[in-house]
């Protein structure tokens, strides 16, 4: 296995946003990017996934390798696949979609965190986004570590994401209840979500529910390194609540002269649970709860 992080980079039908990914990338000095771009889903989308790969090729300042594909995965399989393939040739790997800009130093913060504790089983995954609802009030300008792992711009381990291209994510929640853990523990989103994620084409749930059954960690930033830009029509599965999306405020952290003990923050959890309280009841007041106890249920019977 290489000792490169590459970044694996997930692109579609939307240059306008892959210039500014590429533009945050750029300004990261990534050396090395696995440039995955998807088929059209129809004959409308023929033009915007050529001028997709045109400006992939255009490329002059990292070496890239380029995977295109023929037909339309989705976001969730190519994921799912395109991950599985490089974790097979790197030891790390940082993925990072078409609709996110990235500020300076994130790339480095990141492949500092994954190097630090590169040997310690229990950290799983690295992220350069967080959101202030589900930042805990005493870090500082400290990172600290969560059981449910942010996805917008992330590194991870050839290690961790093993397996990860098999089965389900209403499986490993199953598998987490049935040695004592609470599926809603860190939102009434993820059981929510693990239900429908074959027919959503979903990824994400999977990885965080898979952190969830192995007791893995995530290393969180105390703000934000990453803005989400995707938030348009053309999104597949983007949040409802553009207020997740905030634009990015700060420069990068202060890399940590020294890293956190390998523990979670006793606030997040409870975080979690609240700040998806507060978007379920904004974008789906009614039925969402009597939603959730079902699902629950079917997990618990599993």
């Amino acid at each position: 296995m290489s000792d490169i992080t590459p970044v694996v980079l997930f692109a579609h039908a939307r240059p306008d946003l892959l210039a500014r990914t590429l533009e945050g990338l750029r300004s990261n000095a990534v050396p090395l990017i696995y440039a995955f771009s998807d088929g059209p889903r129809a004959d409308s989308e023929i033009a915007s996934v050529t001028a997709v790969r045109a400006m992939l090729h255009d490329v002059a300042w990292a070496e890239v390798i380029h995977v295109e594909r023929t037909d339309n995965l989705g976001l969730g399989r190519s994921i799912l696949a395109g991950a599985t393939d490089v974790f097979a040739r790197h030891a790390t790997a940082i993925i990072c979609e078409d609709d996110l800009f990235v500020a300076p130093g994130a790339y480095r913060y990141l492949t500092a965190a994954l190097d630090h504790y590169r040997d310690d089983p229990r950290v799983f995954s690295v992220s350069a986004w967080t959101h202030s609802r589900v930042t805990p009030t005493t870090v500082g300008d400290q990172p600290f570590f969560s059981r449910r792992v942010n996805t917008l711009f992330w590194g991870a381990y050839a290690r961790s994401w093993r397996g990860m291209d098999q089965g389900t994510a209403a499986q490993r929640l199953a598998q987490y209840a049935a040695h004592g853990g609470e599926p809603a523990s860190y939102g009434a989103d993820l059981p929510l979500y693990a239900a429908s994620e074959g027919a959503r084409n979903l990824w994400a749930v999977r990885f965080i529910a898979d952190h969830l059954a192995r007791g893995g960690l995530s290393l969180c930033p105390p703000w934000t390194m990453v803005e989400h830009m995707g938030y348009d029509p053309r999104a597949t599965n983007a949040r409802s609540d553009p207020t997740w999306d905030a634009p990015i405020e700060r420069a990068a952290p202060p890399m940590p002269s020294v890293w956190p003990a390998v523990e979670e923050n006793p606030e997040i959890a409870a975080l979690w649970r609240r700040a998806v309280e507060i978007e379920m009841e904004r974008s789906q007041p009614r039925g969402w709860r009597a939603r959730v106890r079902d699902v629950l249920q079917q997990l618990r019977g599993q």
